[in-house]
Order: C-alpha cells, then sequence, then structure tokens
C-alpha cells in the first residue's frame, strides 16, 4: 500500500505559556528548572562528580504547576456536559475518545462575518457548505472559524466573539460529526452574553446551549484552535491528540492538519 506523505502538516494549536491577560481561573503556571540543578539530583542519586561527563551540565528541566484541562487549546468530552447519557450509562471522560475519531477529513465552515454577540445557526453552516462544496458525513471533523484567533493572548479573547447555538450543533451531530472545534475561546456565544440573554428573555435554554446538546447526543469539541485561515475549505485531514488523562472532562490536545497537493 502505497504511503501518501502530506505536503504540508499546519498546527491548529495555542502554545501552552502563562498568559496574565487570560481569565485569573484559566491561567497556566509553569516553573522552569535550569540545567545546573540536575548535576546536584544526580549526585543524590550516588554519581560522583568526578564521574560527570564533561559534556554534562545538568538536563534541563519544568514543572506545570496549574494548568486547568481546559485552559489551552483542548477537546471537550461527554462528561463535560453531563454525569449521565440520556440511557444512564455514564457519560464518556477523555480517555475513552475512541481513536478512529481522532483522525479524518476536515471541513472548514467560514463563520468570519459573524459579529460578537450574533449565534451561527443551522442555515449559517448549510450556506457556508453550499459556497465551498464541502459535504459532511460520518468521520468528518468540522471545524468553526470565526478568526477570534487572532485576540488570543489579549484580555479580549475570551470576552469576544459568536458562538454555536445549539440547534447548529445538533444539526452538525445530525450530518454524522462527532468531533467538531472552533478557533475562538469557546463554543457558545461568550459567558457573559449568554447570562445577559438568559436574563433578558426569563430562559434558562439560553445558557451552555451547543454544550448541553451533548447531553442527549454525545459528541466531542475543541475549542481555542487555531491558523484555520491557512485550511482550504475541504481536501485536508485533521489529525487530535489529546492527552489520556484517566476520567477527565478534557484535555489538552495538539491538533494538527494535514494538506495534500
Amino acid at each position: 500500500m502505497a504511503h501518501v506523505r502530506p505536503s504540508r502538516i499546519v498546527d491548529l494549536s495555542k502554545e501552552i505559556a502563562y498568559n496574565r491577560d487570560d481569565p485569573f481561573f484559566m491561567r497556566v503556571k509553569i516553573k522552569h528548572h535550569a540545567h545546573g540543578k540536575a548535576r546536584w539530583l544526580a549526585r543524590a542519586l550516588g554519581l560522583p562528580f568526578r564521574l560527570f561527563p564533561k559534556e554534562f551540565v545538568g538536563w534541563a528541566d519544568d514543572t506545570i504547576t496549574r494548568m486547568g484541562v481546559h485552559s489551552t487549546t483542548h477537546i471537550d468530552a461527554p462528561w463535560h456536559y453531563g454525569p449521565r447519557l440520556p440511557d444512564g450509562r455514564r457519560s464518556p471522560a477523555i480517555h475513552e475518545i475512541p481513536l478512529d475519531l481522532c483522525f479524518g477529513p476536515g471541513v472548514v465552515f467560514d463563520m468570519r462575518r459573524k459579529a460578537d454577540g450574533e449565534e451561527i445557526t443551522v442555515d449559517d453552516l448549510a450556506a457556508s457548505l453550499r459556497s465551498s462544496g464541502a459535504s459532511l458525513g460520518k468521520g468528518v471533523i468540522a471545524l468553526i472559524q470565526t478568526g477570534r484567533d487572532r485576540l488570543q493572548g489579549t484580555k479580549d479573547y475570551w470576552k469576544s466573539g459568536t458562538g454555536m447555538s445549539g440547534p447548529a450543533t445538533e444539526w452538525l451531530i445530525d450530518q454524522g460529526v462527532d468531533v467538531m472545534g472552533i478557533d475562538q475561546w469557546g463554543w457558545d456565544l461568550p459567558f457573559h452574553l449568554q447570562i445577559r440573554a438568559a436574563k433578558e428573555t426569563n430562559n434558562a435554554a439560553q445558557f451552555w446551549q451547543g454544550h448541553l446538546v451533548g447531553r442527549r447526543k454525545p459528541y466531542w469539541q475543541m475549542e481555542q484552535l487555531r491558523g484555520l485561515d491557512q485550511l482550504p475549505s475541504h481536501g485536508f485531514d485533521v489529525g487530535v491528540f489529546p492527552l489520556r488523562l484517566k476520567d477527565a472532562s478534557a484535555a489538552p490536545a495538539r491538533v494538527v492538519g494535514f494538506l495534500y497537493e
């Protein structure tokens, strides 16, 4: 069987790093350990200084001292949306994601025209497909391009954006999509806009509606992607590689696009 090598690989993930402009509950903290400290660890383990290789200045090491599983580019599991599925079974955690869902053909939905606070609808998604000529089906990974990745690293990132409506999320699932993602901070409208809409309409269904579709129809959802502008609308593959965190609601993921000539 012939092996087809991608002509280009596009990184769709944020760097994992401390950023003071992230909301306080999402900040990442990493402690970097200098090379020289490892010399003392090697000595404590029994290696005499006289037997240290001349080139050995010590190994570098780093410790993640704080990082929520939703703090950077990540993929949510159905466990994030609720503890039980409609049939009573326990919702799958992130370590239970089927690996065959983690690689597949990608489709980009260009939603950059959507204003902050304006939800993405089924009609928006259908119109994007008609315009691009792409199609959906089992195994397709849907990527929602809002252009808000340009705000990554700023204090406005988590407060800005459009958002997937509940009906639009459910429509993707009904087309056979199990894995989907977005390049803004969250899948739904920004929190403060969801809360405002719920209060103004006195309607609890206005809050977290895209996520809560996963209570009825389990799916896996990526947030905080970047670089979707480097992809065509279709004709490429997507790989999603989450950390295998047992019983977790989500996991940081390295998400990449594979382009072929």
